[in-house]
This record gives C-alpha cells, structure tokens and sequence, in this order.
C-alpha cells in the first residue's frame, strides 16, 4: 500500500486528488496541508511514501518547502503537481530534489503512474520533461540564465523578484540577512541583472511569476 499526502491551498484540489486516488486499491490518502509550512509538519508526524505538492501556496511555498521537505525526509518522494507548464519550473525543480513534476492540466491517471513511479524509489519523468532535459543538454551554453542558479539562490530570486525585503526573506527562509543578501549579489552575477526591478522583469518574462 502507497502512502500518499496531498499539498494544495485549494481545499476543492485536495479533495477532488482523495476521491480520485480512493478509488485505486494500492493507493492510501494518510494526509493533507494546505500551505509549504503545513507539508514540512505533515513529514514531520506521518509516514508518506509519496507527497503531492503544488508549487504556488501561500505564506511558504512548494518551492520553499522542497528544500526542507528534502532534509528531513531525504526518502520521502515528492511529485509537484502545478498549475505553471513545465517548461518553467520542471527541470530546476527535478535537478533540486522533486522526484517528478506533472502540470495540472495532466490526465489523472498520469498522476496515478508518477505515484506508483516515485514509490519504487525512482524518478517519474514525463515525456515533456524528458524533451525538455534533453535540449538543456543539447544547448548548455544557451540555457535559461535561471538554470544557472543554485536551488538557494533560485529560492531567493523568487522572492525578491515577487518584491520580498531581504528581512523577510531571511524570516522565511531562516537565514541572516547578510546571507540573503550575499545570495542576492550572487545570483545577480549569474543573471546578469543589476536591480530588483530587473529581477522581476525578468522573472514576468519567463512566467516564474503571477
């Protein structure tokens, strides 16, 4: 029996994933939390085989929650089911840490080979991410300058591109100040960015953001 816990600040999402997951026989629903914070307590206290997690959450994200999610529960799988296409977030969140990405928009019984996937101990890549893997290797000196960023700057550019202080953002994410900001320093390097504004340009562009 697959343990599964669903992650979404829309109560109609997760109830609709538990009755549509009921109905598979190797299947069980032994959680829920409705925002990044909620799904590290929810690892915390229950055993899951299997997490469902979206990306866009209130207070700290999927995005947030990864990272964390990832250090206390190295063996947990984690499938990020978003409302943001692939070509956006898939292949930074994989290379982070998720064990699949699947958009919304997916059928629901795709949903189900990912749970079944990631619970045998291995990664579900869908044919659209595995094409998208494929022409980042194909063209590494052309990727996306977000690629670039390492899993805490990526988090980090997030959220000052979203217009965060660096005081709130050491708040989410516990870190100092001066961390956030040696963070910030960096990943502008990477980008080639020089100001905030710039950064959520940027990230408006890409459709890293609402």
């Amino acid at each position: 029996m697959v343990k599964v816990a669903i992650v979404d600040d829309h109560a109609i999402v997760r109830a609709g994933l538990r009755q549509f997951l009921s109905e598979m026989v190797d299947l069980r629903v032994v959680g829920e939390a409705a925002s990044g914070r909620e799904a590290i307590d929810l690892v915390r206290n229950t055993e899951i085989d299997v997490l469902i997690m979206d990306l866009s959450m209130p207070g700290q994200s999927g995005i947030d929650a990864l990272a964390m999610i990832r250090a206390k529960a190295p063996d947990v799988g984690i499938l990020i089911l978003s409302g943001y296409p692939e070509e956006q977030y898939a292949v930074n969140l994989i290379r982070q840490g998720a064990s699949g990405y699947l958009n919304k928009e997916c059928e629901p019984l795709e949903i189900v080979n990912a749970i079944r996937t990631i619970a045998l101990g291995r990664r579900y890549i869908s044919p659209s991410v595995a094409e998208l893997i494929a022409q980042q290797l194909n063209r590494k000196e052309g990727s996306a300058a977000h690629d670039l960023l390492s899993e805490r700057e990526f988090q980090v550019f997030l959220k000052l591109a979203k217009g965060e202080t660096a005081g709130e953002i050491a708040n989410a994410l516990s870190l100092s100040v001066k961390t956030v900001s040696t963070y910030r320093t960096r990943l502008m390097e990477k980008m080639g960015l020089t100001s905030n504004s710039d950064l959520t340009y940027y990230a408006l562009k890409n459709k890293l953001i609402d």
